[in-house]
């Protein structure tokens, strides 16, 4: 209790530095740890096929948290306007990332330019003015019906319908749900004014851990996936051990946000178990391009695998960021 008080007490900037060092150090108490037993593993001349894949699938889960951890140093730092233009480089990225892995036509072509140089930007320009009503509207209504009209204005009738849900799927994910993040950080809740960085790190932390515990609880627990042809790893087992851990670690970061504890668990398990089912749903269509990996290493794509690490905060974010806006009623 003692130490709760003392950490309420700090200040804004002192709660993240405190942050800061507390995240960066299990993350290179982490990376250290990793290094060392992999060295033990050659050392030893372990070539287990399945301990290979095992600790490969370690090392991505880490690098996740990696690049959660400096996604959110980097917004607080460049404050809120700056983490808006951070984000929206992300999502042109990783939208790159998803069209140069799917097949598209000549015929695609003006629809391509709609959502990289018109749509995405105007989403961040509505999320950086806090226009959260027409923000939360402009893909999933505006975007739905103008990218089919300008993609028959190319006359091109060949696979019509799968073209364009590849490219709104493509908006869907890589804009609108990673534009949430930064939306996040312009949250006003009565008495917590600029501190929405914290709800950031919040949603980082919940969901990164759920990821990692998931993980963990699918290479020790008997397996029962419940989308083999999907993914072997994912199980309901698992899953229910990947949200309960990041709801317990929501517990224990209540104090940096306006919850509650009780509500802290809640809006942990949530962000946590929509993370987690967008990865699924992101290893699907993976499925169905044909790779492994969003970053093919089999070709010259441009992709170089952004999509991976921030796939399930593509998915967490959106449900997160409305879940906290209803449950407080908060003025658009």
């Amino acid at each position: 209790m003692n130490a709760l008080r003392w950490l309420k007490s700090l200040n804004s900037a002192e709660q993240v530095a405190f942050l800061f060092v507390l995240l960066f150090g299990a993350l290179l108490l982490a990376s250290i740890v990793g290094f060392v037993y992999s060295l033990k593993r050659r050392n030893d001349g372990v070539d287990d096929e399945t301990d290979l894949e095992g600790w490969q699938r370690f090392r991505h889960e880490l690098n996740i948290v990696w690049v959660g951890a400096c996604l959110f140093w980097a917004a607080w730092v460049s404050g809120p306007v700056g983490a808006t233009l951070l984000f929206g480089v992300f999502s042109f990225l990783a939208l790159r990332e998803f069209i140069t892995l799917m097949h598209t036509r000549r015929g695609d072509h003006r629809s391509l330019l709609l959502a990289f140089f018109v749509i995405l930007p105007l989403q961040y320009v509505l999320v950086g003015t806090r226009h959260f009503d027409v923000f939360s509207v402009l893909i999933p209504v505006y975007s739905f019906l103008a990218i089919p009209v300008v993609s028959a204005m190319a006359d091109d009738p060949a696979r019509f319908l799968e073209r364009n849900a590849k490219i709104q799927w493509g908006i869907m994910v890589c804009v609108y749900g990673l534009s949430h993040a930064p939306a996040l950080l312009l949250l006003e809740f009565p008495g917590y004014q600029g501190r929405g960085a914290f709800l950031l790190f919040f949603l980082v932390m919940v969901v990164s851990c759920g990821q990692m515990a998931q993980y963990l609880a699918a290479s020790q627990l008997r397996r029962r996936p419940l989308a083999r042809r999907i993914s072997r790893s994912f199980s309901m087992r698992a899953w229910w051990f990947g949200v309960l851990i990041a709801s317990f670690v929501g517990a224990l970061l209540y104090w940096i946000t306006p919850f509650k504890v009780g509500q802290a668990v809640v809006m942990a398990f949530i962000a946590a178990g929509a993370g987690s089912f967008g990865a699924l749903v992101m290893k699907a269509l993976k499925r169905d391009a044909g790779v492994h990996y969003w970053g093919n290493r089999s070709s010259i794509t441009g992709a170089v695998g952004l999509l991976d690490r921030i796939a399930v905060m593509c998915f967490a974010a959106p449900v997160f960021f409305h879940s906290v806006r209803w449950y407080f009623k908060l003025p658009l």
